[in-house]
């Protein structure tokens, strides 16, 4: 990119949530950079909590850690995914931040006697921290649809900083969504045109109209939209349903969307696109052994880990289920699945049912991956089924356990607030000669990016582990210890087709056309055991 002057892409919504801004705005930013733009993404999320993770999965989706350690909404995994660098906690703003900081001026005297308004004091806050972003061009994605009154504040300030910068150098992208009515067999617009009024009388006029929809629009539609919404017909482009979300790139930079963008912004553009994403899916079934089941985003990076190998979605079995069913009711209900995956998680509800899904994985020989809290739950089943410790458990679910396997962190127990104080972010993790996990690998040293409170037990329970070098441990008496540094950060068992838990969670790291290795590993060892594919 040769433009002296930073340029910006503002990405707003319409209608209703979900409907893909994130992956619009991740999309658009791998086009541009395979274009030579340098490229960088903000993800401003009006609600009033400081980060996200504090927020239940159910109802927000997973919690995205990033290399820095900062608990982020799930689409900066996106943006990591798409454009294959790491995002920081600079890449996302919230309301609880932004609020949080004009109350701290405040109360510091900095502005020296003012009365703190919403305009200009919080707006001057957020145009602060849109300034901070690095990039010759800043994509910024404002979360929910406009309307929301959470996300006003927002909508000023980038319509104030578009003047202050000038509009040559702002583009803005509004996406909508177009219903189509069964009963009446004919698309409607009107929501779309209500969505763009609504910005327009917030002082924001869309350059571009992003359209949404479940089947293709007609040349009809199209036209209305661009009529009604005020924007040129080529500016209104219909972005339906895809069965595979990575086609997203590549159906934009073949519309020539970039080109649209180039010619308004000024930037010198290359006609350059490589796109390495999967096409097909391998039909292996994998379970997802999980409880929250609110929402299909809760264990969105391992999902998209998994589609990145070229393997189908995932299917997520309802752990609390599982809790009441005998051990030939779980062999019945898993006994279909080609793989199991204990994803991480907080709390009583349902870890049972994930320990009998360990159990029947270990003795059954199915391939079996443990991530964060799934790592912990296999020791405590190894604790109670091979070594004979009954009532082995975690201090978090069984204060009392006379076998506490899994206990609190040391420096976590003088911690009293929830937010923000986990163990973070990217850790050393050293990978022991001989294991598993060190072949996998090819690595002594790794960085991997952890998100958890309890630890292994080691020092009390050092009888359950041993280490490769220890020939005796392939009689599987004992789980294997394949990395430990401060903690132990990952077992495993030797004569097992795949039986692998990690303290760490390596599905932040998958990137399109670079899937994280554990997780094609894990689908080598599915395939080399054989499946229930079609």
């Amino acid at each position: 990119m040769i433009a002296m002057t930073k340029k910006y892409i503002v990405v707003t919504g319409g209608v209703l949530s979900g409907i893909g801004k994130g992956i619009l705005s991740a999309s658009l930013a791998r086009v541009l950079k395979e274009g030579g733009v340098d490229v960088n993404v903000l993800k401003i999320d009006p609600y009033l909590n400081v980060d996200a993770g504090t927020m239940n999965p159910n109802q927000h989706g997973e919690v995205f850690v990033t290399e820095d350690g900062y608990e982020a909404d799930l689409d900066l995994g996106h943006y990591e995914r798409f454009l294959g660098v790491n995002m920081q906690r600079i890449n996302n703003v919230t309301a609880g931040q932004i609020y949080k900081s004009v109350v701290d001026k405040e109360r510091a005297g900095k502005y020296l006697g003012a009365t703190v308004q919403m305009v200009p004091h919080v707006t001057a806050e957020i145009k602060e921290r849109i300034d901070r972003i690095s990039g010759d061009l800043v994509l910024i994605e404002i979360g929910g649809t406009v309307g929301d009154i959470e996300g006003e504040i927002f909508l000023e300030a980038v319509r104030e900083m578009s003047l202050e910068k000038g509009p040559e150098n702002f583009l803005f992208i509004h996406v909508t969504y177009v219903p189509f009515l069964k009963a009446s067999n004919e698309f409607k617009t009107k929501p779309t045109q209500q969505s763009v009024q609504l910005l327009r009388k917030i002082g924001i006029h869309p350059d571009m109209i992003a359209v949404r929809s479940e089947i293709p629009l007609g040349n009809d539609e199209l036209n209305k939209i661009a009529l009604f919404g005020g924007v040129p017909k080529q500016m209104v482009f219909n972005l339906p349903d895809a069965s595979n979300v990575y086609e997203i790139p590549h159906v934009l930079y073949s519309m020539g969307i970039q080109k649209l963008i180039a010619q308004k912004l000024g930037i010198e553009l290359k006609d350059v696109f490589h796109w390495d994403y999967p096409r097909a899916f391998k039909p292996y079934r994998i379970a997802l052994v999980g409880k929250y089941l609110g929402t299909d985003d809760a264990y969105k990076s391992i999902t998209e880990s998994l589609l990145l190998c070229g393997v189908s979605k995932p299917e997520t079995v309802d752990s609390q289920i599982l809790e009441e069913m005998s051990e030939d009711e779980i062999a019945v209900t898993l006994s279909s699945y080609d793989g199991v995956i204990i994803p991480g998680g907080f709390g009583k509800r349902g870890i049972e049912g994930k320990i009998k899904a360990i159990k029947y994985a270990r003795l059954n020989n199915v391939p079996i991956l443990g991530i964060c809290l799934g790592m912990q739950l296999m020791v405590i089943e190894f604790a109670r089924n091979v070594a004979g410790l009954e009532g082995a458990n975690s201090r978090e679910f069984d204060p009392e356990t006379p076998y506490p396997v899994i206990d609190l962190m040391e420096d976590q127990k003088r911690v009293l607030q929830m937010g923000g104080t986990m163990r973070l972010g990217a850790q050393k993790t050293p990978l022991f000669k001989g294991s598993k996990l060190r072949e996998i690998y090819g690595k002594d040293l790794v960085m991997e990016r952890h998100r958890h409170r309890y630890e292994v037990n080691y020092e009390e329970f050092k009888n359950l582990f041993t280490f490769p070098e220890d020939k005796e441990a392939f009689k599987n008496t004992r789980l294997i210890i394949s990395s430990k540094l401060d903690f132990v950060e990952a077992i495993e068992l030797p004569n097992h087709v795949f039986f692998v838990g990690i303290q760490y969670h390596p599905e932040f790291k998958s990137r399109v056309g670079d899937p994280h290795p554990l997780f094609k590993a894990y689908v080598e060892a599915v395939e080399a055991k054989g499946g229930h594919t079609t």
